[in-house]
């Protein structure tokens, strides 16, 4: 890490493009979580619920190179330490949802956005990119482009130390961030030596070393194989359900939306087709299967039953469907 807070860890100095990749500018520095405690009133914040990290209401975004809508008409919302994930076909509007809702679009990637965006009370569309300091962060889904240093230590350091903040922060920082995402015995690794799933939890853990009141995951798993799929799936349930994180993901992969979920959205030509909770959606498997998302393996045998005349419902889960059969007392 940088100056005198780890002689073991040469300084290197981060880019601006690298610390926006990390966590989207300067973090406030409040304890992590913080909670939504204020009451919005006037602006951009009136008819918002206090509780509400995000409310989206008929969002429209393009790119300055795109002809027609990428996203159209999205009305959605996120509570403090809920989980929303996005699901559809590639090209349906999932990643460029989630650059309007971090403000990079068009706060940094040149583009329109109409329509009301509002994220911890301030709408980074009217107000800017930077309106946005410290409150979300956000992760892609290839880690090795977020990867600057030379030892995982070093890696999470350095974006809070960058940003100015106190020795004793910044350490209490990475200690807290290593514990989070159970990469204690990694502060002296080399991030290139990681396998994917270690990669992708240490790109986790920096942005979290801002402390951001909420994070966004682009297909965070989408490089990784099944032993690193686990691993980050298993430490995001961590972070919503020990630290009451919000969190939006953008992923194909529906082990997300049934296991950590607590509502899914699937998207099909940059509209939100239908949405609710894991079991709303995934029971309508013909609609699901119709936007290219394949349903849960429960919930596909009990939708073939169905057609083959036994009505045993739509469980999207192993432990509910042994039940309906009789398999667990």
């Amino acid at each position: 890490m940088g100056s005198e807070l780890s002689p073991r860890h040469p300084r290197r100095g981060l880019r601006e493009e690298d610390l926006r990749v990390r966590a989207l500018v300067e973090a406030p520095r409040h304890p992590f979580p913080s909670p939504v405690s204020r009451v919005l009133r006037g602006g951009d914040g009136v008819g918002v619920r206090p509780d509400r990290v995000v409310e989206l209401r008929n969002v429209h975004a393009k790119y300055v190179t795109s002809e027609r809508w990428i996203v159209e008409n999205v009305t959605l919302s996120a509570s403090k330490g809920e989980m929303l994930v996005l699901m559809g076909p590639s090209g349906c509007g999932k990643s460029t949802l989630l650059n309007v809702i971090a403000g990079r679009l068009p706060g940094v990637i040149p583009g329109v956005v109409e329509g009301e965006v509002i994220v911890d009370g301030v709408n980074p569309v009217k107000q800017g990119f930077r309106s946005l300091a410290g409150r979300v962060g956000i992760v892609y889904q290839n880690p090795e482009i977020q990867i600057v240093t030379r030892s995982v230590y070093e890696e999470l350091a350095m974006a809070p130390e960058n940003l100015g903040l106190p020795k004793e922060e910044v350490i209490s920082r990475v200690e807290w961030a290593l514990d989070a995402l159970g990469l204690r015995g990694y502060e002296d690794k080399d991030p290139q030596n990681l396998s994917g799933g270690e990669k992708q939890l240490m790109a986790i853990a920096s942005v979290l070393t801002m402390k951001p009141k909420l994070l966004l995951l682009d297909e965070p798993t989408s490089m990784l194989d099944h032993t690193g799929t686990g691993m980050v799936l298993r430490a995001i349930t961590t972070l919503k359900e020990e630290y009451g994180l919000t969190i939006i993901a953008a992923e194909h992969r529906v082990e997300w939306a049934v296991d950590v979920a607590d509502k899914v959205y699937l998207m099909a030509d940059g509209r939100i087709v239908t949405g609710g909770t894991p079991d709303e959606v995934f029971s309508d498997v013909e609609t699901v299967t119709k936007l290219g998302v394949r349903p849960p393996g429960v919930t596909e045998i009990a939708y073939e039953l169905y057609r083959r005349g036994f009505n045993v419902g739509f469980p999207v889960r192993l432990k509910d469907f042994e039940k309906i059969l009789g398999g667990v007392p």
